[in-house]
């Protein structure tokens, strides 16, 4: 055997396999409508059905879009029962293929009752239709709707029709469509139920953007190759039901069909047995639906049956050995499951009802005071109701507070709440007001929450004084009203005792706009406030607080250097007439002598107890000692001389011990012997006195005989160090030479006078310095 041939021999079994293992329902089109009601749908000794009829596919011999249905052992949700298709019911059958088109017949037609019930223009209907005699107040039947519209994007805009027609039979009475979502009258359909659509690509590449969700909690999934049904999606078993009224005869239409187009086909499946006449109870009263019974409330149960006609048995579903009760009603005061069966007399019909009561837990409430301080003694003040909050229900968190009221009366009808409980005037003294206390199902209990006015009262206190602290005395400065005020206020009082500040006692009163703990006075000197002191969520007393500032602001109090001579004293003084003073130094005098520079200060106090610093540098001074001069000479109006010192104070420098000025550098100094010396400004002394030569040469001579200036020399130049001196005329040849010793030169040259003409000289001395220059000789 090749590989091959091998390969599909495994293969087949493989989907042997497949087809072996996996379960689809069933169909049997050959029954009549009747045995399709009577027998499957109703088959109860409780209901008598009558006038079965139906119509559908007419085009396909043999073929019917109505069958009954058998699970056949897959996982459909119902065991058996009938199924309405909008093509042939044989097409029901499983699995799921996806088929966009349609092998039915345009000339099949929709139902007129249904589209006027929808709104819709349907073709291809199936309908079933029967009579029945009601035996109770009401009826349910258990179905689910199934359509390959659930594909692609069809159930955002697309979906087939269906409906569960009722009315009084021979009545022109409108028909009632069943239908629908619970609680609602909004029809089942895949656009009302779908899952989330996700944008995506359908067949001829048409992109669409999906949509959202839609009563997802009603839509049983997606189906695939191994559904039992052929379809693409289906609902949750739903249930349909109403209230008749009993001994009536009424009609039932059950119909399905497409709606415009005969694509993408939908049927409806109906549970076996399902159709039944049952007793309503009510809803069930569970945490999970979220309506439990509230704690200590009694239910009454009523069949709404006549006694004549029916015997009852109330009991609970898990003892259904143990009879509560024998009448058409029954009162529950405890939490179960409870099941009434009434048998109609002479019959075995036996019509059953249930419901499950939960019952709340109890909302703990606890009745309180609420006091409240008067600032008038009349009785009536401002309460803020919402202090009670968590006091009347126990500070349980799952406890809603629904509201102040007057009377006991609004709080049980929750009429005429108060709208501002935050903001209450009391009409009378100790009334009482009522919180409507609600858990989460809105069961409700009334505590009652007592005005009064606090008996206790306060003294008040005395002014709280501080001192003006900051550079501007300007009686504004900020208080810690916690550790300044309030140890003041509730001095004397019981421990516990908590006190919040406010600008006016109606703020005090109502808690709002309190004041910061850190508070700066906005009234300039002296301020009153007020503390409202509550013990818990009651008020103690409101008293008023008066704030004071005290400046202090003494005059010539600003911050001072002084100067110190060496190895002297000086005296640090401030004005006398304070309160107390406090040197750095120790000294507690309006004075000290100080010896030593650096840093001092004093701290002056007033008669309220406020506190000014003032602070000194005391700085050493001492007389200069000059240790040099620099000088510049032989440069005419550009001589200098510049002091050289030493000393830590301030100078001041002169030439003549006369004329100081304040740099130690003097310019276009003349030639000639001066007396350095420097002064201390501040008062310390004379520095040592220091000659200084500045020499020069002149810059002409005229030798004519008349003693005024007839030679030419260097002044003071015996006070030079040796030095040779050459006298030159234009030309470089050496005219003159000299040295300390000369008396100087007269303008002759082998005894015959020179004319009048410039003449160069050059200055060399001992240790190398070299000044040159020129000089005229006039005649």
């Amino acid at each position: 055997m090749n590989q091959a041939k091998s390969f599909l021999i495994i293969l087949f079994l493989c989907c042997l396999s497949t087809k072996v293992n996996a379960q689809f329902i069933t169909i049997d089109d050959q029954k009549t409508p009747q045995q399709l009601i009577e027998n499957i749908l109703v088959n109860s000794s409780c209901a008598a059905a009558s006038g079965s009829t139906g119509t559908g596919d007419n085009f396909r011999p043999g073929k019917q879009s109505f069958a009954y249905f058998n699970s056949n052992g897959s996982n459909f949700p119902f065991a058996e029962g009938i199924v309405l298709a909008t093509s042939t019911a044989e097409s029901a059958v499983g699995p799921f293929v996806s088929d966009l088109t349609s092998s039915d017949s345009p000339n099949w037609l929709g139902d007129s009752d249904l589209d006027q019930i929808l709104g819709i223009h349907s073709i291809n209907a199936t309908v079933l239709e029967f009579d029945f005699i009601a035996y109770t107040s009401a009826l349910s039947f258990n179905y689910i709707f199934a359509s390959n519209e659930y594909q692609y994007d069809y159930p955002c805009q697309f979906s087939d029709g269906f409906a569960f027609l009722i009315k009084e039979a021979g009545t022109t009475d409108p028909y009632k469509n069943l239908a629908v979502l619970p609680n609602t009258t909004t029809p089942v359909s895949s656009v009302n139920i779908r899952p989330k659509i996700e944008p995506g690509t359908r067949p001829g590449g048409i992109n669409y953007q999906g949509c959202a969700a839609s009563n997802e909690n009603y839509f049983h999934g997606l189906n695939n190759n191994t559904s039992p049904v052929n379809y693409a999606g289906q609902t949750v078993v739903m249930t349909a039901q109403t209230t008749v009224t009993t001994g009536k005869t009424y009609h039932v239409k059950l119909v399905v069909a497409d709606d415009t187009y005969r694509y993408l086909e939908s049927a409806i499946f109906l549970e076996a047995g399902s159709f039944a006449s049952k007793i309503l109870l009510g809803e069930d009263r569970t945490t999970a639906t979220n309506n439990p019974a509230c704690f200590g409330e009694e239910i009454d149960l009523d069949s709404n049956l006549d006694p004549a006609t029916y015997t009852f048995r109330w009991f609970r579903k898990d003892d259904p050995t143990n009879t509560l009760g024998t009448n058409a009603a029954y009162k529950v005061v405890s939490a179960g499951n409870y099941k009434v069966e009434a048998t109609v007399i002479g019959t075995t019909c036996v019509l059953s009802g249930e419901i499950k009561i939960d019952y709340a837990p109890e909302i703990l409430s606890a009745n309180t005071s609420l006091f409240q301080c008067d600032d008038n003694t009349d009785g009536i003040s401002i309460f803020n109701l919402d202090k009670a909050n968590n006091i009347v229900k126990n500070n349980a968190a799952y406890i809603i507070n629904e509201g102040y009221y007057e009377t006991l009366a609004q709080a049980q009808t929750k009429t005429n709440k108060i709208v501002k409980p935050e903001m209450y005037i009391n009409k009378y003294a100790d009334q009482i007001v009522y919180a409507r206390l609600e858990n989460e199902f809105g069961c409700f209990k009334i505590a009652e929450v007592t005005l009064k006015i606090a008996p206790t009262s306060i003294p008040d206190p005395s002014p709280i004084s501080t001192c003006d602290r900051d550079e501007i005395q300007d009686g504004l400065y900020q208080f810690d009203l916690n550790a300044e005020v309030t140890p003041v206020v509730t001095s004397g009082l019981p421990n516990g005792l908590i006190a919040a500040y406010y600008l006016n006692t109606n703020d005090a009163l109502v808690e709002i706009n309190a004041l910061p703990n850190i508070f700066k006075n906005t009234t300039a000197y002296n301020q009153r406030i007020y503390a409202r002191v509550v013990n818990g969520p009651d008020c103690y007393d409101v008293v008023p607080v008066d704030l004071v500032v005290n400046t202090f602001n003494p005059p010539n109090f600003q911050d001072e250097s002084v100067f110190l001579c060496q190895n002297g004293n000086t005296t640090l003084s401030v004005a006398a007439g304070f309160s107390s003073y406090l040197w750095s130094n120790g000294e507690t005098s309006n004075s000290t002598v100080i010896t030593v520079p650096g840093d001092y200060s004093v701290t002056v106090t007033d008669a309220n107890g406020c506190e000014k610093t003032k602070d000194f540098k005391v700085i050493l001074s001492e007389p200069a000692i000059i240790t040099n001069a620099a000088v510049k000479d032989f440069s005419g109006n550009d001589n200098s001389v510049s002091i050289e010192y030493t000393g830590v104070g301030n100078y001041e420098f002169s030439l003549d011990g006369e004329t100081f000025q304040n740099e130690p550098l003097f310019t276009s100094v003349p030639a000639g012997t001066y007396n350095a010396a420097a002064r201390d400004k501040n008062g310390c002394g004379l520095s040592n006195v220091f000659v200084v030569y500045v020499l020069d040469y002149p810059r002409f001579f005229t030798p004519n005989g008349d003693t005024y200036n007839d030679l030419w020399l260097i002044g003071d130049s015996n006070l030079l160090p040796n030095y040779t001196l050459n006298i030159f005329d234009r030309y470089g040849k050496l005219l003159k030479q000299m040295n300390q010793n000369s008396p100087g030169w007269n303008g002759i040259l082998n005894g015959q006078p020179l004319p009048s003409d410039d003449y160069w000289f050059t200055l060399i001395f001992a240790d190398g310095r070299n000044v040159k220059g020129h000089f005229s000789l006039k005649r």
